[in-house]
């Protein structure tokens, strides 16, 4: 829609020099999610895939889970109250007989670019149970040396990020390390519900053979997304919490953060990581030993 990036005049100091120049913005603008007409979330994100972000978002939230429960997604029109379009607001229609689920009181369903689910009313709220589990048969089985290699493969493929700055990235990579899709929002929770929007509306959920690579750190609420889309390997460039640590050791998924170079801790399902002995890391030249 042309509205990924803005342009605002700033005031520019480098060395004691001063001057004043245009510097290209992300944009960030709110989208209300409606759920058959009526309202469920607002979060704030950047413009562009904004009905894979719906279908994601409902996939989290376990509404949708294949692709032939979702009738359509529409963006609504007079949203304001002079009847214009602002794409602001999108509805998503289920198919005929998917149970609409009353998930709206549990919880506070403004949303943030920054943290997601904030407003979740309750540990026991977020914690929504999957249809399935992680259902990697045979299990996914992952070099630390391929894991090495990914960020610089997502950095790669951020067009946005290189002319703004401001955004962040969600990659999802075969277990060959192909990236096959790659999404960028000012809200990294924003950026992996427009993956699994994509992937459901592709249908091409559960994301069994895949890992999940974002930038930043990973909270409970993307172990939460990738469990939920069947994700077995999530990684992350920076430190996970508690919380999605133990979502992770309850419910089988690979946790990988501090994704840097060549190191990495692994914090749940390292039986999907191949290990080198001493012997066969100095044989090779790497870096990873098993314990």
């Amino acid at each position: 829609m042309g509205r990924v990036t803005e342009r605002r005049r700033v005031l520019r100091i480098r060395d004691g020099a001063v001057s004043t120049r245009p510097d290209t913005l992300v944009a960030e603008e709110p989208l209300e999610i409606r759920l058959n007409g009526r309202p469920l979330a607002i979060t704030m994100r950047t413009p562009g895939d904004d009905f894979a972000l719906a279908a994601g978002f409902l996939v989290s939230e376990g509404v949708l889970g294949r692709a032939e429960e979702l009738a359509n997604i529409v963006y609504c029109a007079g949203a304001t109250a002079h009847g214009a379009n602002t794409y602001n607001v999108v509805d998503v229609r289920l198919a005929p007989g998917v149970v609409v689920p009353d998930i709206s009181l549990e919880r506070n369903v403004y949303t943030t670019s920054s943290c997601g689910l904030c407003g979740k009313a309750s540990l026991d709220a977020v914690r929504t149970t999957a249809r399935g589990p992680i259902a990697d048969t045979p299990q996914v089985r992952v070099d630390p040396a391929l894991l090495a290699a990914l960020p610089d493969r997502l950095r790669a493929g951020q067009r946005v990020f290189d002319r703004t700055g401001g955004l962040h990235a969600a990659g999802l990579f075969s277990e060959e390390g192909e990236l096959l899709d790659l999404r960028e929002d000012v809200g990294r929770h924003n950026a992996v519900d427009k993956l699994i929007g994509r992937a459901l509306q592709s249908g091409e959920l559960p994301l069994s053979r895949s890992i999940l690579l974002v930038s930043g750190r990973a909270s409970f609420e993307l172990a939460q997304k990738a469990v939920m889309a069947g994700i077995p390997v999530l990684a992350a460039v920076s430190a996970p919490s508690s919380l999605a640590v133990d979502l992770a050791t309850e419910t089988g998924l690979t946790l990988v953060g501090f994704l840097r170079g060549g190191s990495m801790n692994v914090y749940a399902g390292e039986q999907r990581i191949v290990l080198r002995t001493a012997t066969d890391s100095a044989s090779v030249g790497g870096p990873f030993e098993a314990p």
